[in-house]
């Protein structure tokens, strides 16, 4: 599954909508869901009980980088009694970033093998419509980035088996 999260009508905070919009048109592995989940991040928590292999949320990230920079992170999830540091209870289901999602889908018990988050150093989250110049020309960076770790992930689904990857954890 390939999550595109965020408000269009608060400029770079579309980032992930974008992404996703522009990865409809590409070749990609067989199976894969891609989504736009807007400000859904409940829906989108909800859909991951269906059961996927796995997961790349894309979302406008500040992280204090120049606008623009397209990071990778690999979200390690809280247990189901945790929350992620400063996350109060998930009270607005519009307003739910990727960490709210993360541990609601954590506390619903869903399991997913592998999460991926692409973010984008956002430049302007004012209202209005349209990325801002540096996020847009980030876009089909993020888009290569989300195409390559799904192939990383169809690489490794067809060349495991899974008892074979039981094992090797096993021994790991």
């Amino acid at each position: 599954m390939v999550a595109g999260v965020g408000n269009v009508f608060l400029r770079d905070d579309g980032f992930g909508v974008e992404v996703v919009r522009r990865l409809a048109s590409v070749p990609l592995p067989e199976g894969t869901r891609v989504a736009d989940f807007g400000i859904r991040g409940v829906h989108l928590a909800h859909e991951l009980m269906n059961g996927y292999e796995g997961l790349v949320l894309v979302d406008a990230l500040p992280s204090g980088h120049p606008p623009g920079t397209v990071c990778l992170l690999d979200p390690e999830l809280p247990g189901p009694e945790e929350r992620m540091p400063g996350l109060g209870p998930p009270v607005d289901a519009h307003d739910m970033g990727p960490e709210a999602v993360l541990c609601l889908i954590r506390q619903l018990g869903v399991r997913v093998p592998w999460m991926r988050v692409v973010g984008c150093e956002p430049a302007d989250l004012g209202e209005g419509m349209g990325l801002s110049p540096a996020v847009d020309g980030a876009v089909d960076e993020a888009v290569r980035l989300v195409r390559n770790l799904l192939g990383e992930a169809s690489v490794r689904a067809e060349d495991c088996d899974p008892e074979e990857e039981k094992e090797a954890k096993g021994r790991a």
